[in-house]
């Protein structure tokens, strides 16, 4: 596959079956063959987006050292502010080109998970941030429920397989920043290729250039999206659950041509990633002569704990 499919998720949530089911069938084809598409008809109104770019840009343009205030120590950046420089991917020396800002879950009536997961960390200066960020969590959330859904049939599972493990997940809204870069960056890219950790990842932000994903024959595609559209990928995750029947496909934000280095660039991904105790052992109906397990049990919480260390969030 050498271009991205889009998809509306309209056609899931309507009561005709033949549209849900040429949904699942489109969803369930890309996610085998290159691991993202492109969607719309998700629940993000206009007004709640430009709000947001709005709140997060206001954020980003705050003095460093009012930024930093933010930033918490012990938790692996798992809430509030990430300075610049501070990530890297798996495997790679030079850290991102990038500063970014974690919103978390709103546990509802788990006072264990209340306990587990960090608190959110609220912005002083900026009144409306949190409650912004807040609600654009919940409809990218919801948004997951149903991709997911479609996702459950396309692997011959209940419909609703999912729900249980993502009500109150460990799932993270992420704003970017990619400053202007003002000298020659050497090997360092704004996000250097990687695979997400997660079940899914849905994306604000990529109308423009600069997202590349990596295609099976280890070829560089763009991945643009329409004003509308979010871009939607596997995680590490579901592609273990699924003993990679659903792939997690390498990508990267790559950097601009120079004479576009003055400008910044944002971008919003939401990690829907369920809850710690959710098993990730390969489902059997993933597994057969042609397609043996491969790989070994281990739950949410530890996949994300080892993944969170090889990232250099986490020190050993």
């Amino acid at each position: 596959m050498n271009s991205i499919p889009s998809v509306n998720l309209k056609d899931f949530l309507s009561d005709d079956s033949v549209r849900k089911q040429n949904f699942v069938d489109a969803i369930g084809k890309a996610y085998e063959e290159i691991g993202f598409v492109a969607l719309n008809g998700h629940f993000l109104d206009d007004a709640l987006v430009e709000s947001l770019y709005n709140e997060v840009k206001n954020f980003f343009n705050l003095p460093v050292e009012t930024k930093q205030k933010y930033e918490i120590p012990g938790i692996g950046g798992q809430r509030g502010y990430v300075s610049f420089g501070k990530e890297s991917a798996k495997g790679k020396k030079e850290a991102d080109l990038k500063e970014f800002w974690h919103f978390g879950q709103y546990v509802e009536n788990n006072d264990k998970l209340k306990t587990e997961y960090p608190d959110n960390v609220k912005v002083d200066e900026l009144p409306e941030f949190n409650e912004v960020g807040k609600e654009t969590y919940r409809m990218l959330e919801k948004t997951a429920k149903y991709v997911l859904r479609a996702l459950a049939l396309h692997l011959r599972l209940e419909e609703t397989y999912f729900d249980e493990y993502i009500l109150n997940g460990n799932s993270i809204l992420r704003p970017i920043h990619y400053p202007p870069i003002t000298t020659e960056p050497k090997e360092a890219v704004r996000a250097a290729a990687h695979g997400d950790i997660n079940l899914i990842t849905l994306l604000m932000g990529a109308q423009g250039r600069g997202l590349q994903v990596q295609n099976h024959n280890g070829e560089w595609l763009d991945a643009i999206a329409q004003a509308d559209e979010l871009m939607i990928n596997v995680g590490d995750m579901l592609s273990r659950h699924s003993n990679n029947k659903l792939k997690s496909t390498i990508h990267r934000v790559v950097n601009p041509p120079k004479e576009l280095w003055s400008s910044s660039r944002y971008s919003i991904p939401f990690f829907m990633h369920p809850i710690s105790d959710m098993k990730l052992d390969v489902l059997e109906g993933c597994v057969d002569e042609n397609n043996p397990k491969q790989f070994e049990d281990i739950t949410a919480g530890e996949f994300l704990n080892e993944r969170l260390i090889e990232l250099g969030l986490i020190k050993k």
